[in-house]
């Protein structure tokens, strides 16, 4: 089996191809005219690459038979992509690969309009981000939900996508560089809700890892990838996979939003002594003069 076997998807969506490609060609037409360092290049095209391997190729097969694989592949979905996606933040690079004529006849009314920004105002709201980052991963797990979920391929795809949503809005609004305005949120408060989204996933982590009984039988009754690994060690290896580096990506997220507080803080400390030079000269002038 080569490389192009693993790339052939085990399900093919035109949505992702798409999608896909649509932000790899605006991010590549912006690049070149907004001012995007080579490592936010690189973490950029990280980013989409893990959420296209994680979406559309053949390992969807693994993640749809086998628990764990399920929870790597929303790690990447949730977590991994969105986050060094943010972390470029290409925002001014993608505006730059839209043509200037679509930018004001459609991004610029659509951005205006009341409803969009209505509703951004309650996604980008604080309470409401940490309360979606959590409560989809919850609702997903929920064991009723995750049964109809793997057994009905469109359930299945909007299952995945919430993830990819959810988790770019979350990490924008964490990893945002700029202080507050333009941004949403001062920087205390973007360490605030991506700590506050810890526990949380410490706690269902560990809850479906101790759990001594079969939480989802779909795995069983479908068939699982690797027939080695029994159902409970399946299950424990999933309940370590959100308990462990889903922590530890939100504790990775609260480390670069203190770096931007410690950066915005210093820069308006600058600005400061900068304002108060000229007053503190201004007396003893006339005395140097004199």
């Amino acid at each position: 089996m080569n490389v192009l076997y693993w790339l052939d998807p085990w399900e093919p969506s035109p949505t992702v191809v798409v999608a896909v490609l649509a932000a790899a060609v605006l991010f590549a037409r912006g690049a070149r005219h907004a001012r995007v360092s080579p490592l936010r290049q690189a973490s950029f095209w990280f980013g989409l690459v893990a959420l296209y391997i994680a979406l559309h190729t053949r390992l969807d097969y693994y993640f749809e038979h086998e628990f764990f694989m399920h929870r790597l592949q929303h790690l990447v979905l949730h977590h991994l992509g969105p986050f060094f996606i943010a972390w470029a933040y290409p925002g001014a690079a993608l505006r730059a690969g839209i043509p200037f004529r679509w930018r004001q006849r459609c991004v610029a009314p659509a951005m205006r309009a009341k409803a969009v920004r209505l509703a951004l105002d309650v996604v980008f709201n604080p309470v409401v981000a940490v309360l979606l980052f959590v409560g989809l991963i919850y609702f997903w797990l929920l064991s009723p939900i995750h049964f109809k979920a793997m057994l009905d391929w469109r359930l299945y795809r909007i299952m995945n996508w919430s993830m990819v949503v959810d988790g770019l809005l979350f990490w924008w609004l964490v990893l945002d560089p700029r202080p507050a305005p333009p941004a949403r949120l001062s920087p205390g408060r973007r360490i605030m809700i991506v700590v506050a989204a810890i526990p949380p996933q410490i706690v269902l982590g560990a809850l479906i890892f101790f759990t001594p009984h079969e939480l989802y039988p779909i795995y069983s009754i479908c068939g699982r990838a690797f027939t080695w690994l029994s159902p409970i060690r399946d299950q424990q290896i999933g309940g370590l996979l959100l308990w462990i580096p889903g922590s530890m990506m939100s504790v990775f997220g609260a480390l670069i939003a203190l770096r931007h507080w410690m950066r915005l803080s210093t820069r308006e400390r600058l600005r400061e002594e900068r304002r108060e030079t000229p007053r503190r000269e201004g007396p003893s002038a006339p005395a140097r003069a004199h």
